[in-house]
């Protein structure tokens, strides 16, 4: 089977590739064929993150485990493509640089036979250019308390003030 799958970029503009991969190959190989047609040299860290619907981010599956003791994250060379991305569950994140964050929302579109003739990964379309540098991230949220310079009201911040 052939996994038909749209990348985008996180950005306020619109840059997006439109790639073919057989369901089998090692979710690997499907960073490779990311990092290939966006323009990278694939020689950074990466992970893709399993999602709900609404792009919530939950299981990591990294490149390569980075812990002192090994651990039971998933890794993309032992993780295959149709064990994860499915009709069920058709979106990931793709991480790629952690210094950078360069980060992409995937999308399965459709599933079809092989086509004779056709080699995979195969990169269907391009849209947009990639800027030189990542967009910005908005990580604000909104505070639960409004912390001011003096700390004249610190009996609302509901804390002992003895604690040790």
């Amino acid at each position: 089977m052939i996994y038909k799958i749209r990348i985008i970029l996180d950005a306020q503009e619109d840059i997006f590739r439109d790639i073919e991969i057989e369901a089998n190959n090692s979710m690997e190989e499907f960073h490779n064929s990311i990092a290939q047609s966006f323009g990278f040299l694939g020689n950074e860290m990466a992970s893709f993150y399993t999602c709900d619907e609404e792009w919530n981010q939950d299981e990591e599956i990294a490149l390569f485990d980075m812990s002192e003791n090994g651990s039971d994250v998933r890794l993309m060379n032992e993780t295959f493509l149709e064990d994860v991305l499915t009709r069920d569950n058709p979106k990931l994140i793709y991480v790629y640089d952690f210094l950078s964050m360069w980060t992409f929302f995937v999308e399965l579109a459709d599933i079809v036979e092989n086509e004779p003739g056709v080699s995979y990964p195969n990169l269907l379309f391009s849209f947009g250019e990639l800027p030189e540098t990542p967009p910005e991230k908005n990580f604000e949220s909104k505070p639960k308390y409004d912390f001011d310079d003096t700390f004249e009201n610190y009996d609302d911040l509901d804390f002992d003030e003895n604690w040790n």
